[in-house]
């Protein structure tokens, strides 16, 4: 049998929308399991650049109702799962990961049998 092709289409509005849904969906195909907050600390570092500055964690703290305290657990988490990392004395997210939001994004997304 062929491969299946299926495509699907999402407008979002706003780059940290964007980048919000494109880290969900990363996470489920990988098997991440970010929470919600998780997934909302990295999308915006990866639009900000990085969360270490002062300005960038207040105004994160601001967003979505949280405390720097909440931040520190969470840069933890992700820098161990491989999410985030530390250059140049900097909390980024792995560059691997990180897109131009304000383009669309075409993802292909292969599941394959290891069985056959």
């Amino acid at each position: 049998m062929g491969n299946i092709l299926q495509r699907m289409k999402r407008e979002e509005k706003g780059l940290f929308s964007i980048a919000e849904r494109y880290y969900d969906i990363l996470s489920a195909v990988n098997q991440l399991h970010l929470t919600p907050r998780e997934i909302q600390l990295v999308a915006y570092t990866a639009i900000k650049g990085n969360i270490s500055y002062a300005n960038n964690r207040k105004e994160f703290c601001q967003k979505h109702n949280t405390t720097s305290a909440t931040i520190n657990n969470l840069v933890y988490r992700l820098k161990k799962l491989g999410v985030f990392i530390k250059e140049g004395g900097k909390i980024k997210v792995n560059p691997v990961i990180v897109l131009d939001f304000s383009k669309p994004i075409v993802l292909e997304i292969k599941l394959l049998n290891g069985e056959a």
